[in-house]
């Protein structure tokens, strides 16, 4: 079923990169940001977006650079109770990226493939950012906290393991 549903995500992109729009129909799936960045991104956090960026810690690296096919973590805000996650999907410059993500805005449950993202924070730390917003044909008005970017590295330990330890001592030379 998992191999079913990739394809299909995989021909709904393709088909979206030559233009192509279908219409939609009844028996289509209606994509949630969650389970799309999951997918698309390898990154396996369950739950709504808004646990993503605490479920990170010490199982992901995490930080405040976009890296391309890293995940955007949106905090709640407004009408987004539930927060948000998008996959960055290019980088244009240190305050434009590039993401693909689903059911945003004016496409619900849709895939939208390299939404323009600006970071329009102060700091330039892409805590405030707008989002490239279609039927305007411009970056929305709205700005959006985020708590930052969700990478699929793991963390880094925080020191050396007792794992670690025995291996080096074990294959340290005798003497």
């Amino acid at each position: 079923m998992k191999r079913l549903t990739a394809a299909a995500v995989a021909a709904t992109l393709g088909f979206s990169a030559l233009g192509y729009a279908p219409v939609a129909k009844a028996d289509e799936p209606y994509w949630q940001c969650v389970t799309f960045a999951r997918m698309f991104s390898g990154i396996n956090i369950f739950g709504d977006a808004l646990t993503w960026w605490r479920q990170a810690q010490g199982k992901f690296r995490t930080g405040g650079r976009p890296e391309t096919g890293a995940v955007l973590a949106f905090q709640p805000s407004g009408r987004m109770s539930r927060g948000h996650v998008a996959v960055v999907s290019d980088i244009l410059t240190d305050r434009v990226i590039r993401v693909t993500h689903a059911n945003w805005g004016g496409s619900r449950g849709k895939v939208e493939e390299n939404v323009t993202v600006v970071d329009v924070s102060a700091s330039g730390d892409w805590s405030a950012v707008k989002v490239w917003y279609n039927p305007i044909h411009d970056l929305g008005t709205s700005v959006y906290p985020t708590y930052g970017f969700i990478y699929k590295a793991p963390a880094a330990p925080n020191g050396p393991t007792v794992e670690s330890v025995l291996m080096a001592s074990a294959d340290a030379p005798a003497g």
